[in-house]
């Protein structure tokens, strides 16, 4: 018996706010068989599920897997607007529309005299807040100090929305705690997070010395606690990768985010260098590093930023890789050796991970691309955005010699064209001209053949006609003689004898072997005026009272 074919099986990993479902389907399910696992998984109504991450965009519920032609391992990833991230929000409907409202924190670095303007929405946790400013500062969330915060905010696991700041703005200073902390923090979401106690902080208070950072020793900089990574290992081709990498992105740091590029570096390349010069824009390459502390701040305060997206959506193609992993980090040299040669991965490779994310500016020239800026990730919004406009003069100013020299060539190619078109209608026109003159000389030669033609004809039926005609009667013959005095329409005359017996066929005869046909003249007398062509050819010249003597004249006949 044949074997039965097995059903393919497709891997999913779905992403829904802090959990992960892992499905394995057969090929031939339905988009909503997943939404039907997914609510029992979940607890989410199936009609409030919004599924994220297909590569060919928005599906229907009865689509069929297979139509989608989807790789073995996919992502995706839950949105549901219309239920709110906690339960309490469901309550409070104020709560809920501060839950979407953005809050300016202005936080004072004491000891480094800075400050810090950062933007973070309702739905953001204080725990959250002291992560990010950890990774700005450097300053463990155990080992910070706060001043500002209101005294409903006692829980560091409380929204902003629900910690009682000010709205829009609101204004906090942070130092570094000069003794060890009374109290452990609130345990923070990750499992692996160690929180040090009283006890260990006499042994611990600066773990540093051991050779520990303090990042890596409250759980910040490792990938450990993430449920899944910005770019799976060893996608089938570039434009998946980007496809996860943007829901990803979209998943940790919200809608608001410049638009990545789907599609290869190459082809990131085409589309920003490579066209009319008026449309051409400059690269932007972001790589990111879920190892670097500096990864979340940079994400959410300067990648998110309104003013950072739209500059970056009008005046560049952003294209974004994800190098944590080394496989992917190898994959991304090879590819900016590839199109970029090799000072550009060399350029990559000298910053160490703690620089990271990585903002590459490139430039394409005639010769080659040269990359403008590397912005890392230790800045501001205002400083990445003096960057880029400065990069953005230095192109404008390129752009337009490119744009002069474009508008000069398209103006030679313009000339040339017109050019040569004026010289191919000179072409077509003496070639035209030319040919009618051969036509011309053709006929002329085809009605002198003709004629010549004609008049052979002519003669020969003239000669047949003379030899044909009987003898010249003699005057003293003794018969009835009949002369004929003849004038031609030159002028001549011709005479000659007939025997008055003579049919009138043979004076025609005679006529037309002098050249005159019987078909183009016709033969008349003086007085009275008869036409002798129109009688019959049969009769006599005695019949036809031409006789003894008589004076015609040869007329052309209309």
């Amino acid at each position: 018996m044949p074997c039965e074919r097995q059903p393919r099986m497709l891997n999913f990993r779905v992403e829904y706010r802090q959990r992960s479902v892992e499905l394995v389907l057969e090929e031939g399910s339905t988009v909503g068989e997943i939404k039907q696992i997914l609510e029992t998984e979940l607890g989410v109504p199936a009609s409030k599920m919004q599924l994220k991450g297909w590569k060919s965009g928005d599906v229907s519920d009865s689509t069929l897997l297979r139509s989608l032609h989807l790789p073995k391992n996919n992502s995706l990833y839950v949105l549901t607007p219309d239920i709110a991230a906690t339960a309490s929000t469901s309550k409070n409907s104020g709560l809920q529309e501060s839950l979407n409202q953005n809050f300016m924190l202005i936080i004072s670095h004491r000891e480094a005299q800075r400050d810090y303007n950062l933007n973070f929405p309702g739905s953001r946790t204080i725990q959250e807040v002291k992560r990010n400013i950890s990774d700005l500062t450097n300053i463990p969330v155990r080992h910070q100090q706060w001043e500002g915060w209101p005294a409903s905010a006692s829980d560091d696991s409380m929204t902003l929305a629900a910690s009682g700041i000010s709205h829009p703005c609101h204004s906090l200073s942070v130092c570094r705690r000069s003794a060890p902390a009374n109290a452990q923090e609130p345990t923070e979401e990750c499992a692996d997070v160690h929180m040090i106690s009283d006890s260990e902080g006499d042994d611990f208070e600066d773990a540093s010395e051991f050779g520990v950072d303090d990042s890596e020793m409250f759980g910040m900089g490792t990938s450990s606690c993430r449920k899944s990574p910005m770019m799976p290992e060893n996608s089938e081709n570039e434009a998946d990768a980007l496809l996860h990498f943007t829901a990803e992105f979209s998943s940790r740091y919200g809608e608001t985010h410049p638009m990545f590029f789907i599609g290869s570096l190459e082809a990131a390349s085409q589309e920003a260098f490579y066209g009319k010069a008026r449309d051409r824009k400059l690269l932007a390459i972001y790589l990111h590093n879920d190892d670097s502390v500096l990864s979340n701040v940079f994400c959410s305060q300067m990648m998110c930023a309104d003013s950072i997206v739209s500059y970056l959506s009008q005046n560049f193609i952003t294209w974004a890789w994800d190098v944590t992993k080394e496989t992917n980090k190898a994959r991304l040299l090879t590819m900016c050796t590839r199109h970029f040669g090799s000072a550009v991965t060399q350029t990559i490779r000298t910053y160490k991970t703690d620089q990271f994310p990585l903002l590459l500016i490139v430039m394409g020239k005639r010769t080659s691309n040269e990359v403008l800026n590397v912005i890392q990730g230790n800045t501001t919004v205002d400083e990445l955005m003096m960057r880029l406009m400065g990069a953005m003069e230095i192109f404008t100013a390129q752009q337009q010699e490119d744009i002069k020299d474009e508008d000069e060539r398209e103006a030679r190619e313009m000339v040339k064209r017109e050019q040569d078109e004026a010289y191919r209608l000179s072409l077509e026109a003496d070639r035209k001209k030319r040919e009618a003159q051969e036509r011309e000389e053709a006929e002329q030669v085809r009605l002198e053949q003709m004629r010549k033609e004609q008049e052979e004809e002519k003669e020969a039926i003239r000669l047949s006609l003379e030899q044909a005609l009987p003898p010249e009667p003699a005057e003293e013959s003794g018969e009835q003689i009949s002369k004929l005095r003849i004038r031609t329409p030159s002028g001549e005359f011709l005479e000659r004898r007939f025997l008055g017996s003579c049919k009138l066929q043979v004076l025609f005869d005679f006529v037309a072997s002098k050249g005159y046909p019987f078909e183009e003249f016709k033969l008349l007398t003086t007085f009275p005026r008869r036409n002798i062509t129109q009688l019959d050819p049969g009769s006599t010249l005695l019949e036809a009272k031409l006789f003894p003597q008589e004076t015609l004249f040869l007329e052309a006949k209309e």
